[in-house]
């Protein structure tokens, strides 16, 4: 029982790690620099997350399927991750929502659909082993942080509103622990390698088109060529630091 509640405990921290992202918009620097900065950054995180981790643990997941079947299977649920990413940045278009909302919301729901397994495999990982479970949650929170920025710093200058922007981080956050309620009541006997494996592709497939079709471009709209590359570089490092951990 203990195992149980602290295995909710740690994927709790892991998650909500995302708000201290939201502090990002009380920075007082210039506003199109902070902007420009953060949507590479975010675009950096994206893209080295599904290259370093959701990529390779998606065919490591499937690896027990003939290698054609498993590369047929990645490609189809990474093709419906990108279709996905286009289709609700076509509807955000037609709903005229300005492009740094659009950003934030497209960023939010890529974040939930990767925190949801996130918060399933901290759990699962905690509740057999702890200590591995305290190392996993550290990492995570660590990666979490760069995603809250994603979320907040579009979506608060799109907005200019600070409590709808918290809000909407906390969601994101909270998603994470609401992978774990999940597996708890229903998935803990019933989760396996293929359902992980095809999660990963497709969540891989929204956060690259998510971050090469939408946050890299804007970035570098602001004019300004040395924040975007700092963001993209300083974004890069983050997670490889925490990928390492």
């Amino acid at each position: 029982m203990n195992n149980i509640y602290l295995s909710f405990l740690l994927t709790s921290i892991a998650g909500l790690s995302t708000i201290l992202g939201y502090f990002m918009i009380f920075i007082k620097l210039d506003k199109n620099k902070i902007i420009s900065f953060s949507l590479s950054f975010s675009s950096s995180v994206m893209i080295t997350i599904s290259l370093i981790d959701l990529i390779p643990s998606s065919l490591s997941y499937l690896n027990n399927y003939m290698f054609i079947f498993k590369f047929l299977l990645f490609i189809f649920f990474f093709i419906l991750g990108v279709y996905l990413s286009y289709y609700i940045s076509k509807q955000a278009d037609k709903n005229n929502s300005n492009s740094l909302e659009k950003l934030g919301i497209i960023s939010l729901i890529a974040i939930i659909l990767h925190n949801i397994p996130e918060g399933i495999i901290t759990f699962m990982v905690s509740g057999v082993n702890i200590s591995l479970g305290i190392k996993l949650a550290i990492a995570i929170g660590m990666h979490n942080i760069p995603e809250g920025i994603s979320i907040a710093v579009p979506l608060y200058y799109g907005t200019n509103n600070k409590l709808k922007t918290f809000i909407v981080v906390l969601i994101a956050g909270l998603s994470e622990v609401f992978g774990a309620l999940i597996c708890f009541i229903f998935l803990k006997n019933y989760i396996n390698n293929f359902i992980i494996g095809i999660t990963f592709a497709f969540i891989s497939g929204m956060m690259l088109n998510t971050s090469l079709k939408e946050l890299l471009p804007e970035s570098i709209t602001y004019k300004n060529k040395i924040v975007p590359i700092l963001g993209f570089i300083i974004g890069t490092i983050m997670i490889l630091i925490s990928h390492f951990l």
